[in-house]
């Protein structure tokens, strides 16, 4: 069974599809599923608000204040079958609420009745500002963002699981080859110290790069109904990545 198929046959227990079933099937709400979705995909949000006029701060508390909603089931009561990609459903729930918080002159202040979700760090803060400060703004920083969350969340995947296995210098010595050009030489330089030939070293970056598109893979696949959308987003990701 190819990466894809395997992707594809777990694809039944991913996150969105927990919501969605919680949703219409009359199943207890996927408060996990959707805590983990909110979770890891803060970033983009969090982006679009900044690149939409808000601050720094407005903007943290806009997503708090919003996510805190969403997960009550506040922007899931009407949610069904056909709402496709939770990466654009997500969206434009966001656009919902902070319309909403806009309209009604006040600020949806973090600390309140709702519990904090425990949402941002620090790191991605200063990523998601670094891009903002890099390119133009327009609409696109959203999904560059969100393609960035994809992979920097496969990357590290792939580094627990070399780490679990007791491969972390493995890992450190050729994780940074996951998504970048090797170059003529590169393979020779890093052999030694690894006790390896040029050989077993390009085969070993060949097994972690498998693993890692199957892991970027199934990150897309938890944000998408079907997996008939799998492919379609995962060229939607390598073309916002590759966009000047």
């Amino acid at each position: 069974m190819g990466n894809s198929e395997r992707a594809d046959h777990v694809f039944a227990t991913t996150c969105w599809t927990e919501v969605l079933s919680a949703r219409t099937d009359g199943a207890p709400a996927a408060g996990e599923a959707l805590a983990r979705l909110c979770a890891a995909y803060w970033p983009p949000l969090y982006a679009f608000l900044r690149r939409d006029g808000c601050t720094p701060e407005e903007a943290e508390d806009l997503v708090q204040g919003f996510f805190e909603q969403f997960i009550a089931g506040d922007y899931l009561r009407d949610v069904s079958r056909d709402k496709g990609r939770f990466r654009s459903f997500l969206l434009g729930c966001l656009k919902h609420y902070a319309a909403n918080v806009r309209r009604e002159s006040r600020t949806q202040r973090r600390g309140g009745s709702a519990p904090h979700l425990r949402i941002f760090d620090p790191e991605a803060l200063e990523r998601c500002e670094a891009e903002l400060a890099a390119r133009p703004p327009d609409d696109s920083v959203f999904d560059r963002v969100w393609a960035e969350t994809i992979m920097r969340k496969s990357v590290e995947r792939v580094r627990l699981e070399y780490c679990a296995a007791g491969k972390q210098a493995i890992f450190d010595k050729l994780g940074r080859w996951l998504a970048a050009e090797v170059k003529p030489g590169d393979y020779a330089r890093e052999a030694p110290a690894l006790g390896l030939s040029e050989g077993a070293v390009a085969a070993a970056v060949f097994r972690m790069r498998q693993r890692f598109r199957q892991f970027v893979r199934e990150e897309v696949g938890n944000t998408v109904q079907s997996p008939a959308d799998i492919d379609g987003e995962m060229q939607h990701l390598l073309e916002t990545l590759t966009r000047p």
